[in-house]
């Protein structure tokens, strides 16, 4: 599995399937930000992280221009995954609370963490076709993982879980909170994303981030 793994690594890092997010993610690399005027950005699309054990899979949307598209790792070097990081140190499933670059010594237990779409959108809006092209890495990495819950960080997100793992009838709509079985037998939880437009105004507090990770643990087989 672990070779699997790395095989399907090294085939989303070497994609330019979308002529738009393959410019856009090479641009920002290029211009950068005054901030990270002195670092090499990673400027490729970011695979999935965390343990190939993995029963609980974080899903998000996609790599922010200077956070992941950045650093080479989902969620790392942004707010966004100060936040969820941080959430995951406290539930257990993370050996430290902080993610800066990809050598920081990070690790998850039981816990993996990908994006619906491996690079970053202009605006961060993907359209339906990238979304589309990027479903199949989502599907392969779902299969490589024991992963027995999913939890959705926004309706992008959500939707894009529903397409993979197969949507009930009628199709649950996203909410903070909501919670589906998936005809592939895996659970999926919704949850607000970690974005600073939600963090930063209380719309998603650390609180209800930490009860959506504990109840994503709960609904496991076995502790």
């Amino acid at each position: 599995m672990a070779d699997d793994l790395a095989r399907l690594h090294d085939e989303i890092v070497g994609c330019r399937t979308c002529p738009r997010l393959v410019a856009w993610r090479e641009q920002i690399a290029a211009d950068k930000r005054a901030a990270y005027a002195d670092e090499t950005y990673w400027g490729r699309p970011v695979p999935g992280f965390g343990d190939p054990s993995a029963r609980v899979v974080v899903l998000g949307l996609a790599p922010a221009a200077h956070g992941a598209n950045r650093t080479g790792r989902v969620f790392t070097g942004d707010r966004s995954g100060d936040v969820l990081y941080a959430a995951l140190h406290r539930a257990g499933l993370a050996n430290q609370p902080h993610a800066s670059h990809r050598d920081d010594g990070l690790a998850l237990h039981d816990c993996w963490v990908t994006a619906a779409v491996r690079c970053a959108p202009p605006a961060n809006k993907p359209t339906p076709a990238e979304r589309d092209a990027c479903l199949p890495f989502l599907a392969r990495e779902l299969a490589l993982l024991p992963a027995e819950v999913i939890v959705a960080l926004g309706a992008f997100a959500w939707d894009a879980a529903l397409r993979v793992g197969g949507a009930p009838r009628p199709k649950p709509r996203f909410g903070h909170g909501a919670q589906a079985m998936l005809a592939d037998g895996r659970t999926l939880l919704g949850c607000y994303h970690v974005s600073q437009q939600n963090t930063f105004t209380g719309r998603l507090t650390p609180a209800m981030l930490d009860a959506v990770l504990e109840r994503a643990k709960g609904l496991l087989a076995s502790p």
